[in-house]
């Protein structure tokens, strides 16, 4: 990859140890370089408040303006228009300040906006939403103004609420279906292909994987995401693709042989179908 700014948490920012922080985007704009595109290593959750323009996660481009919210993961590339979104609050924090508390491995995997299959990074709130969450988020920050280590279960317990509220309107909002039993095989097959989309393109190794048949996992993916699990795993490959094509200095016969395709040619034949320009005008900016 092209050297890519990499944030990491400022653990000891109010002294001891605190995995979780409210920063003004207006603040964050004077330490980011005119090119915005950076990563984080922790989660992170924005709410617009001021301006309109662009803001891209892992080269999805979604049309930002007040009331918006965007979600992004560690390590996802980011990049925001940072002329012309003027102001609001990026509420960040590491995994671990919840599960410490909450015991539960799987909490953050069950957060819609925070899967990995998720389509949109993007919510739109209505003004009483807006205002809840705004609130939330206020608080928080006063809490970590005045803090002391005393105070993190009360922000434990402020941000599961800011968490789960933002759940329940983007299910809503998405007509996500809420998680069942059969929702675990989807959850592990998510999980399969976020390591090994690299490798592996068919959706019978990861069946096998889970011990259950291809027809049935297509069945209860194709239930909970709206597409099929092949599409997961191409949609997987196409975001890689696209990625290394902007952002590193690999090759077209490179990048096919680090995602594991037959041949280059094969990889163009797959990136034209899907992306409607081959990897080299894609990589040139001239997209459809």
């Amino acid at each position: 990859m092209k050297n890519i700014p990499k944030y990491d948490f400022y653990k000891t920012k109010y002294g001891g140890e605190l995995l979780i922080d409210v920063v003004e985007l207006e603040y964050i704009k004077n330490y980011l370089p005119k090119q915005s595109l950076h990563t984080l290593t922790y989660y992170d959750v924005t709410l617009i408040t001021e301006g309109e323009g662009f803001f891209k996660i892992d080269g999805t481009t979604h049309h930002v303006k007040p009331m918006d919210m965007l979600f992004s993961l560690p390590y996802q590339l980011r990049e925001w228009d940072i002329e012309n979104i003027t102001n609001g609050y990026a509420l960040i924090f590491e995994e671990e300040f919840l599960l410490s508390f909450f015991n539960d491995p799987h909490f953050m995997d069950n957060i819609s906006y925070f899967r990995k299959n998720r389509n949109n990074s993007r919510l739109s709130l209505f003004p009483v939403e807006f205002e809840q969450v705004n609130t939330l988020i206020q608080q928080i920050k006063h809490e970590i103004d005045g803090y002391t280590v005393k105070n993190k279960h009360i922000l434990r317990a402020l941000l599961y609420q800011v968490l789960i509220l933002l759940d329940r309107t983007f299910t809503e909002q998405h007509n996500i279906p809420p998680n069942n039993d059969k929702n675990t095989y989807v959850d592990s097959f998510l999980k399969l292909v976020s390591f090994d989309f690299h490798k592996y393109h068919a959706v019978q190794y990861y069946a096998e994987k889970l011990y259950i048949t291809p027809n049935y996992l297509n069945e209860l993916v194709k239930r909970e995401t709206g597409i099929s699990a092949k599409q997961v795993i191409q949609n997987k490959l196409i975001i890689e693709s696209k990625k290394l094509l902007l952002y590193s200095n690999l090759t077209i016969v490179e990048i096919s042989e680090r995602l594991s395709f037959e041949t280059p040619s094969y990889f163009i034949r797959f990136f034209r179908k899907r992306a409607r320009c081959t990897p080299l005008q894609f990589r040139k900016g001239e997209k459809p």
